[in-house]
């Protein structure tokens, strides 16, 4: 009997030391204290809808060698956790790695998607600098030729073609998104206040904006890394707001690998108010001491695994695509649909949102200008299809300030005019021609909304045609010029994107609401 009791204590002891050897952390890696209840997430209510998290990263600190092992060891926890992030790489960061021969860093990179982060970062002269003093065009060009041979190293070095853009510090300028989408990149990522859409993704310039999101810049560690358990508060009230909203809806959650490890930004040591040493003379960053290091770990690490114990799905900037297509792009519109976008035309122009897919302002000159056009040549099937977006004027147009008309016959002069320049350039035209009378597009639009209804309604012509003053309303949602938007420290002293703006109103035609796919599909599908 004696014997039978010690062997069930020994069975008993022997079960307790298996699970204590369970519940060790890796090695190296702390333990993650349990949550109270207090902080555990609610269960989500019937009906609510899905929430996706981006969490991206940029990384782009080339000077600092600390932050190479920074970044592995992000990697690396977040494939322990079955997360995959974005990681919008510079390419001279990338280089470097290669020239440190830090492959494991690289590996440890794989599984995991790739973005772009320019080619250097903060050298001189910035993108927002270069672009400034360029028209649409040659800005496009510009872009290309400085940056495409970085975009082209990191498909090299990493074996995958990166899948997004995200600008360095506040150097923003719309030209980039057009540059961007030729190379076949279709989703931006960032968080800074050029333009927005109500905190919400949006289509600009034919581009998937994650951009000026309303809780991007909120759910931040502060200087010291000592707020987590406030971020954590503030999760669970965005988890509540996007869950609850119709579809569901999006987190965007972003970090820089090197702010784990130093007290300051590499480039604003070295780059700041224009300065561009030559690498000999290039600065280490302060670090942090490995008490602070493991603090803002924790900080990462503990919120990165608040956010899992919630009913979230982790997704990249290439599966945005999926959550949010452009269901308008290629889209075949019948005569009925043609009447209703013409219907919905005023002379305050904006985007329009039909259910499932929106429209921009360009596409609806595009879609009203072809049914006109098919029209007037005798070709009108009753249908016409969307073939993309086409980018706003390259120009401000002249204004018109009152009302005048012109016979049937120049206008639809006008139509077909306006169809060449929107099939040879893939721009609206600036200013418009109606007859011997320069007129902006937005006039054009009305005017053509207008002439589009009676076409559908009737089957015949006008006699005569009226245009008057109209205004696009899509450019309040770019940021006003103010010191305040030029201030990230590495811009030379004084500058100033008075034309970057100018060119991202006009582009402003080009604008309209990212729609959330159902919730039936996942964008894991």
């Amino acid at each position: 009997m004696l014997r039978m009791q010690k062997s069930k204590y020994a069975f008993v002891l022997l079960i307790v030391l298996l699970a204590g050897l369970a519940l060790m952390p890796e090695r190296g890696h702390p333990v993650m204290a349990a949550p109270n209840a207090a902080s555990l997430p609610a269960t989500p209510q019937p009906g609510a809808g899905p929430v996706s998290v981006f969490i991206w990263f940029d990384t782009e600190d080339y000077i600092l060698p600390q932050s190479d092992d920074a970044l592995r060891r992000v990697a690396e926890f977040l494939t322990r956790n079955g997360i995959r992030g974005t990681f919008k790489m510079v390419a001279e960061k990338s280089r470097v790695l290669e020239r440190r021969g830090r492959k494991d860093v690289l590996a440890s990179l794989v599984p995991h998607e790739i973005g772009y982060h320019t080619d250097t970062h903060s050298q001189h002269p910035t993108l927002a600098e270069f672009e400034e003093p360029l028209d649409w065009k040659d800005g496009i060009e510009e872009f290309t030729r400085r940056e495409r041979a970085g975009f082209d190293d990191l498909h090299r070095i990493h074996g995958q073609i990166p899948t997004c853009y995200g600008q360095p510090g506040g150097s923003w300028a719309p030209q980039i998104l057009a540059a961007l989408r030729q190379w076949g990149v279709n989703v931006y990522i960032d968080e800074a206040p050029d333009i927005g859409l109500d905190g919400k993704p949006f289509w600009y310039a034919g581009m998937l904006n994650i951009f000026n999101t309303t809780y991007g810049f909120k759910l931040r560690p502060n200087d010291d890394f000592s707020n987590l358990a406030d971020v954590k508060a503030l999760f669970q009230k965005v988890y509540t707001e996007t869950a609850s909203q119709t579809g569901g809806g999006i987190i965007s959650v972003h970090f820089h690998p090197c702010e784990f490890v130093h007290r300051e930004f590499w480039d604003g040591v070295n780059f700041a108010h224009g300065s561009d040493p030559p690498p000999s003379d290039w600065k280490l960053p302060r670090v942090k001491t490995p008490e602070e290091s493991e603090k803002a770990f924790g900080f990462f690490e503990g919120f990165v695994l608040h956010m899992k114990s919630f009913p979230v799905q982790f997704v990249t900037a290439s599966q945005g695509m999926k959550l949010y297509p452009d269901l308008a792009r290629n889209r075949t519109f019948s005569k009925t649909e043609i009447a209703e976008i013409a219907r919905l035309v005023r002379s305050d122009v904006s985007f329009q949102v039909h259910g499932d897919y929106a429209l921009s302002p360009s596409e609806v000159l595009s879609l009203l200008n072809k049914y006109a056009a098919a029209f007037i040549g005798n070709k009108s099937s009753g249908a016409v299809s969307l073939d993309a977006t086409p980018y706003g004027p390259s120009r401000a147009a002249v204004q018109l300030t009152r009302q005048f008309e012109v016979p049937w016959y120049n206008f639809s002069r006008t139509i077909l005019d306006v169809s060449d320049a929107l099939a040879k350039s893939g721009q609206v035209p600036y200013p418009v021609w109606v007859g011997s009378t320069p007129v902006p597009p937005e006039c054009y639009l009305a005017a053509l909304a207008r002439v589009s209804t009676i076409l559908v309604e009737s089957g015949k012509a006008p006699a005569t045609v009226a245009v008057g003053p109209a205004k696009l309303t899509t450019t309040q949602y770019v940021a006003k010029d103010s010191p305040d938007l030029w201030d990230w420290p590495i811009y030379h002293p004084g500058f100033q994107g008075t034309h970057i703006l100018e060119l991202a109103r006009l582009q402003t035609w080009t604008l309209k609401p990212a729609i959330l796919r159902s919730a039936t599909h996942s964008a894991t599908q």
